[in-house]
């Protein structure tokens, strides 16, 4: 059993594995030997009155790899408008700064636990190499220039995805915040030897790009139907940056997997809340209302579009000209993600003799469950 933490991650994940291991996983799914739930979220009042305790998981499995992965996660969630009005979602666990999120991994030869994985770093690579899976089957193959909104972890992951995917030439960035903006462009550009230029709106970040990522937290819409351009290609990080009518303006619009959305809805089990797909929520009546109403209209989640998998197997024909303007939603395998990264996290750690072994013993016990 390996204890396996995000220095260890950093040293044996790259980019171009993370995309080509999810890549091989995700077309399992269509033979049948691999299977997923997407995320489900279970809230609690805090005895504060602005924020939300919420517990996180999703679930994957490979029989072909042999694995089982479990995501969970637990953070203090609010909800806060800034001096501006922008409505994002923010978290910590313990204090501001510091966060809890790891990966159980399981054989599914014999159920023994191989690892626990902490999860910042390889949360962002799974999540950017989805985003990367979503340029290799649906952006020009001729795109060279990337307009990128938001300039955290997350924007880092998929401007290194979509560079691994396309000959990137230049990059335009935006956030609200031009300290962070600068910081990004100068960083990315030193890491990536391409230009990348740090801009003040995000229309103009959006403008003459071949392929666009929204990469925040918002609570509210950030890309527009209007700014699309023909032969475009977008992607998202959260349920909330894209308006509806950039999919009304998208020819092509591909889900990365099923949402898994079709369970009845009670009082304390419901759809949407947040950024949360499908929400277990404690608390009285008045507390609940602190957690944010769906978005009206379907979302990222319910959307009614083919998967990335029938493009990727040929069942749906994704792009079929150069100036379709092509949207990939970014979520739907979460739980097969962690399986199929994580698997090579702990399959890399062990040739390498990273991570800390934990005695075995200690999960298994002999009274039956």
């Amino acid at each position: 059993m390996l204890l396996i933490d995000n220095s260890a991650v950093r040293e044996v994940l790259s980019m171009a594995d993370c995309i080509d291991v999810q890549d091989s996983c995700f077309r399992r799914l269509a033979t049948g030997q691999a299977i997923h739930r997407p995320r489900i979220d279970m809230y609690a009042p805090t005895g504060r009155d602005d924020d939300y305790y919420r517990w996180g998981t999703m679930e994957g499995v490979d029989a072909q790899l042999g694995v089982m992965a479990i995501r969970m996660k637990s953070d203090v969630i609010s909800w806060p408008r800034d001096a501006e009005s922008r409505w994002t979602e923010e978290k910590y666990c313990s204090a501001p700064g510091t966060y809890c999120g790891l990966i159980w991994l399981f054989s599914t030869r014999d159920g023994v636990p191989l690892a626990i994985i902490q999860d910042g770093y390889l949360q962002h690579f799974r999540v950017g190499g989805g985003a990367g899976l979503g340029v290799r089957y649906l952006a020009r193959s001729d795109a060279k220039s990337v307009g990128i909104i938001g300039s955290g972890g997350m924007a880092r992951t998929y401007l290194r995805a979509i560079c691994n995917e396309r000959p990137i030439k230049t990059v335009k960035v935006y956030s609200p915040n031009p300290v962070n903006r600068s910081h990004f462009a100068a960083e990315m550009a030193d890491a990536l030897k391409i230009e990348v230029r740090p801009v003040s709106s995000p229309k103009e970040a959006v403008a003459n790009s071949a392929i666009v990522a929204t990469c925040t937290d918002s609570m509210d819409p950030l890309l527009f139907g209007e700014w699309l351009e023909p032969g475009m290609h977008v992607t998202n990080l959260g349920p909330s940056e894209f308006d509806e009518s950039v999919y009304e303006r998208s020819e092509i619009v591909v889900r990365q997997g099923v949402g898994g959305l079709d369970l009845g809805e009670t009082d304390r089990i419901q759809k949407l809340r947040g950024h949360s797909p499908i929400a277990y929520i404690a608390g009285s009546s008045e507390e609940m209302k602190r957690i944010p109403e769906p978005m009206k209209g379907p979302s990222m989640f319910t959307r009614n579009a083919p998967t990335l998998m029938e493009v990727m197997t040929g069942t749906h024909p994704g792009r079929t000209s150069r100036d379709e303007v092509s949207a990939y939603i970014n979520v739907g395998n979460q739980g097969l993600q962690f399986a199929a990264v994580g698997d090579l996290v702990y399959r890399r750690a062990k040739e390498s003799g990273l991570g800390r072994e934990l005695p075995t013993e200690w999960f298994l016990q002999d009274i039956r469950d």
